[in-house]
């Protein structure tokens, strides 16, 4: 957060099936498995090119939706209804740091792949934000200037300290 090329509109990819896009489809999938992150955008790696990456393994928690990874490109974003969700964010660009943000909880997407080839889905709830929240970059948005309410944006520690002691005095 305050590097500039954060804030800014980034450009279409024109060129598909390319080893330039190639190469930087891989360093974004290792760049993101590297920070344990659930999706990364082009601009977060200093490339304002309309391109993100996701991906989420529910292998080890049943309670997270699997998420396959998935190139999007160019993509488009369509609600599915006026209905908005408030869920916690982060984001690599935001270490240390959450918010509770308003997302349209059911969303269809579409766009095309490194190879050009077209994607497009239906999805909700934590698929939904993901994709959401990795758009966002890609017109200069960063969540938190999508949080309702600042009281409820902080360093991750402070936020969630107060449920963790809770938790283990349940215990």
């Amino acid at each position: 957060m305050g590097d500039s090329r954060l804030l800014q509109i980034a450009s279409d990819v024109t060129e598909f099936d390319t080893p330039e896009l190639h190469a930087l489809v891989r360093d974004m999938k290792d760049t993101m498995h590297a920070l344990d992150g659930a999706g990364l955008a082009a601009p977060q790696v200093g490339v304002s090119l309309r391109l993100v990456v996701f991906e989420v393994d529910g292998n080890d928690d049943p309670e997270v939706e699997t998420i396959p990874f998935t190139v999007l490109i160019n993509p488009e974003i369509i609600p599915q209804s006026d209905e908005m969700e408030e869920d916690w964010e982060g984001c690599l660009s935001v270490p240390g740091m959450h918010g509770l943000v308003p997302r349209f909880g059911s969303i269809r997407y579409r766009g095309v792949d490194q190879f050009g080839s077209r994607i497009e889905r239906r999805v909700t709830g934590f698929h939904a934000r993901v994709v959401q929240h990795e758009v966002d970059h890609l017109e200069g948005m960063l969540y938190p200037r999508r949080i309702a309410d600042l009281r409820s944006f902080g360093f991750t520690e402070a936020l969630f300290e107060e449920s963790e002691s809770d938790d283990e005095a349940a215990q």
